[in-house]
């Protein structure tokens, strides 16, 4: 697989303040690729500089070859990179069937919208029985399915998904984790930044550690999780306990 999106000497942050400070990453296409750490390692900061939400101070980012760095977040998505962002951002009064509309307001996503829908009711049986509910009466999994059916209609080549199950039942997890295992099966290509170490290493292909705004280990997935060393040290999990 060729690598879709590629990070070089990635640094930015807020202001005065660098939060990434030399990143460098990639994501192959129709891979699922996890950013993991402690909280304010950078992960986040990532997520947000990848969809134009914060300005690159040093270091260039490419998809599918195009740089990103100077373009506004309707330019990126148009060249298929998707962002649900850590919180949902669902818009309260919307309905799910508006939501949806929303979605797939971007040009080259309009034409064929209405079957993406039915196709989202399909992926989210759950959206189909709220269809008339506004956003805001939906419960905390709802919102996240939502969020991410609301991405998935702006057609992307690459959905970056920041912390989807926080605040989620363990029910509600692991549903979501199987039905990104079948939007990846789509061919599409996701980026994860997730609290649930375990699950996220375990669904990918390949993971980055955060810690302090630079990258401190990389690899395969499943061979990130079964490092004592990387478990104990920036994971916080620790197989004496």
């Amino acid at each position: 697989m060729d690598n879709i999106l590629e990070v070089k000497d990635l640094c930015g942050g807020y202001g005065e303040i660098r939060v990434l400070k030399g990143v460098s990453v990639s994501m192959k296409e129709g891979s699922v690729t996890a950013f993991v750490g402690s909280n304010g390692a950078g992960k986040t900061t990532l997520m947000r500089l990848l969809a134009g939400l914060i300005p690159v101070s040093e270091g260039h980012v490419t998809l599918n070859g195009t740089v990103l760095n100077k373009l506004a977040p309707p330019d990126r998505l148009a060249l298929g990179l998707s962002l649900v962002p850590e919180g949902r951002m669902v818009f309260p009064d919307f309905t799910v069937a508006d939501t949806l509309r929303m979605g797939a307001y971007a040009p080259h996503a309009r034409e064929g919208w209405r079957d993406r829908a039915e196709q989202m009711y399909e992926l989210f049986p759950r959206l189909r029985e709220r269809k008339s509910s506004q956003a805001g009466y939906l419960s905390g999994g709802e919102q996240q399915m939502l969020a991410l059916a609301r991405s998935l209609m702006s057609k992307p080549r690459v959905l970056l998904l920041d912390e989807p199950t926080l605040g989620l039942a363990p029910a509600m997890v692991k549903e979501l984790f199987s039905i990104l295992s079948d939007i990846q099966k789509t061919g599409v290509t996701i980026g994860l930044v997730e609290q649930n170490v375990h699950a996220a290493l375990s669904m990918a292909d390949y993971a980055y550690v955060f810690e302090d705004g630079h990258v401190a280990f990389e690899g395969i997935g499943s061979e990130m999780l079964a490092s004592p060393a990387v478990k104990a040290a920036y994971l916080g999990i620790d197989d004496a306990a």
